[in-house]
């Protein structure tokens, strides 16, 4: 394992969409940590902050729109990739709004996310960029 790999972090409460998005992610050279919920992520103790989420629109008790909120809140920007099997325009516009950088339908191509990942981690994010 080297430093220079980027951490992504999936999560779904779906295992066999967690499974395939992981097997993918590292198939593709990323660090990956798998969570089954949104407070799960929440309350997890990583090392270091990920580099980019894969997350889910729709899970049980704490919406991937609700992880977003609290990632704000805590004053964490991350770039996420929501995911959803249900494409609502009112929830693809706020998350957009409040900064996704992909709000993409399943099922998902490889080449949809990975396009997608790869804007968000690239060399000009803001989260990359150091404070001025």
């Amino acid at each position: 394992m080297t430093s220079s790999r980027k951490l992504m972090a999936v999560i779904d409460d779906d295992a066999s969409v967690r499974k395939a998005l992981t097997r993918l992610l590292r198939a593709c050279g990323y660090e990956v940590e798998a969570f089954a919920s949104g407070v799960e992520f929440l309350e997890s103790s990583h090392t270091g902050a990920p580099d980019c989420l894969v997350l889910d629109v729709h899970m049980p008790s704490v919406s991937g729109l609700d992880v977003q909120a609290a990632l704000l809140d805590r004053g964490i920007h991350i770039p996420i990739i929501f995911i959803t099997a249900f494409d609502d325009n009112a929830m693809r516009e706020r998350a957009l709004q409040q900064g996704a950088v992909a709000y993409l339908r399943k099922p998902l191509t490889e080449q949809t996310l990975l396009a997608a990942i790869a804007t968000a981690v690239g060399p000009k994010r803001k989260h990359d960029q150091a404070p001025g």
